[in-house]
């Protein structure tokens, strides 16, 4: 198999989905953040909130925005009407927190690009919210965990 973003003389190129018949697609990603136990039990105090606000809500609406975005950021995504962007942040063990992202669209492409985005500006997004207390977050395992509605569905 070709790299589809490579035309014939290997020259970068946006796929021409023009021909595709439209579809439901929707994509699932995920991303963990590890914030280390002092930094999790500081935050569970406060209730997830820093002074530059509430953590899981900011980032949550910092990761719907970048999902709509997408195309702005990565060269040879196409713009897509999103009808739904869903982000849920929740701690994942003692030491960490889960972010996913799930993305629907009715369109000729699929949306992993806009899951794996809103997932990773979401993670972003909290480590900036934290940093004045820790700059040993580590953002880990940004993937895409499910896509459907196109040629080939995916499951991890």
């Amino acid at each position: 198999m070709d790299f589809t973003h490579l035309d014939d003389s290997r020259k970068p190129r946006m796929v021409d989905v023009s021909g595709k018949k439209p579809t439901e697609r929707i994509a699932t990603a995920e991303c963990y953040v590890h914030l280390g136990l002092e930094l999790i039990d500081r935050l569970n105090k406060n209730d997830w909130s820093s002074s530059k606000g509430p953590i899981f809500e900011t980032a949550i609406i910092a990761g719907t925005l970048a999902a709509k975005k997408t195309a702005d950021l990565i060269p040879f995504c196409h713009p897509l009407p999103l009808k739904d962007v869903k982000i849920d942040i929740s701690q994942s063990d003692e030491s960490k927190i889960r972010i996913s992202a799930r993305v629907k669209v009715l369109d000729q492409t699929g949306v992993e690009m806009e899951a794996l985005t809103a997932v990773s500006v979401a993670a972003l997004t909290i480590y900036d919210m934290c940093k004045s207390i820790s700059h040993s977050i580590s953002i880990e395992s940004c993937r895409l965990v499910s896509k459907s509605g196109g040629k080939s569905d995916f499951r991890e």
